[in-house]
C-alpha cells in the first residue's frame, strides 16, 4: 500500500474530475512499467508443479522458448512460447485464453492468434485419448494462422517435456520479455499512452 500517494477524490466515476484522472494516469504509469517484474514472479508459480507430466510447468514453459530460440525465431515468439502456459495457474479450463489476453497489447495478430488457439491445436497429440476429437483444430484449416500455430505446437511445445533437453534460464528470457512488453503496440488505452508531441521532441 501507497499509503501518502496522491488519490482521486470521487466516490462514484460520474463525478470525477480532470485532475483525479491526472493522478490516476500518473499511477496507472508506474503500475503498468512494473508489468513486466509481476509477469516473471507469476511464471515462477509453475516451478515444481508438474501435473503428472515429466517436467515441472515452468521447465515446459523454458524448454518452448529454448527449443523456438534455437530455431532462430524472433523475440516477440520467443516470449510468446515463453509464456504460453502462463495462464496454467488461474485458467486452468482456459489456460491459453489467459495467456493470449496478456499478450495481445505487445504481439502481432498472428502470435495473439496462435497463443490463443494452441489448446485447441495440441490436442491433436492426445484428445484421442480423452474421449475427445483430436481434429478439433481442423475447424480453422482455412485461418491464415492454422499452419503457424501446428508448426508451434509441433516443433515447440510439444516437444517440450525433455527433462533431459537443453532448458535455458528464466534470466535469459528476462531481457526480451522486458523489451517485448515495453511499449503496448494494441490497447484501448494507447492514444493517452504515447508520448506527447513535445515529449518526442524533447
Amino acid at each position: 500500500m501507497h499509503e501518502h500517494e496522491p488519490r482521486a477524490q470521487f466516490k462514484h466515476m460520474e463525478d470525477g474530475t480532470a485532475e483525479d484522472w491526472r493522478i490516476i494516469s500518473q499511477a496507472f504509469g508506474g503500475f503498468a512499467r512494473e508489468l513486466p517484474d509481476r509477469i516473471i514472479e507469476h511464471l515462477k508459480l509453475l516451478e515444481g508443479d508438474c501435473g503428472g507430466f515429466p517436467v515441472d510447468r515452468l521447465t515446459h514453459c523454458l524448454q518452448t522458448a529454448t527449443l523456438a530460440h534455437r530455431d532462430g525465431q524472433d523475440e516477440e515468439y520467443v516470449v510468446c512460447a515463453l509464456l504460453h502456459d502462463i495462464g496454467d495457474t488461474l485458467g486452468p479450463y482456459n489456460h491459453a485464453d489467459v495467456a493470449a489476453s496478456l499478450l495481445e497489447p505487445f504481439v502481432s495478430e498472428e502470435n495473439h492468434w496462435m497463443v490463443k488457439h494452441h489448446a485447441i491445436f495440441q490436442g491433436y497429440y492426445f484428445f484421442n485419448h480423452l474421449g475427445l476429437d483430436r481434429d478439433l483444430r481442423e475447424q480453422f484449416r482455412d485461418h491464415p494462422c492454422f499452419k503457424r500455430t501446428v508448426e508451434f505446437c509441433a516443433k515447440y511445445d510439444a516437444a517440450a517435456f525433455d527433462p533431459e533437453q537443453e532448458t535455458l534460464p528464466l534470466s535469459f528470457f528476462e531481457p526480451m520479455l522486458r523489451r517485448v512488453m515495453a511499449q503496448p503496440k494494441r490497447s484501448l488505452y494507447k492514444k493517452s499512452l504515447d508520448p506527447r508531441p513535445a515529449e518526442q521532441s524533447a
